[in-house]
């Protein structure tokens, strides 16, 4: 069965740093700021923005 398959990948054309924010709001069809906004709340309010953005980096691939 061929389904109509979506994956999660950084996004080469919605880029600011690395694609990730961009690939989220691609995968989820929302606006990248949004996503870029929550991982800027995440950063300043619980700390773990940084680090979390670094590993989503490294583990998504990037669009073909």
């Amino acid at each position: 069965m061929e389904g109509n398959s979506r994956r999660l990948t950084r996004s080469r054309d919605n880029r600011v740093i690395a694609g990730v924010c961009g690939g989220i709001g691609n995968y989820f069809n929302i606006d990248p700021v949004i996503v870029r906004i929550l991982w800027l709340l995440a950063f300043f309010g619980a700390g773990a923005g940084l680090l979390a953005y670094i590993i989503a980096w490294l583990v998504i691939p990037e669009d073909e």
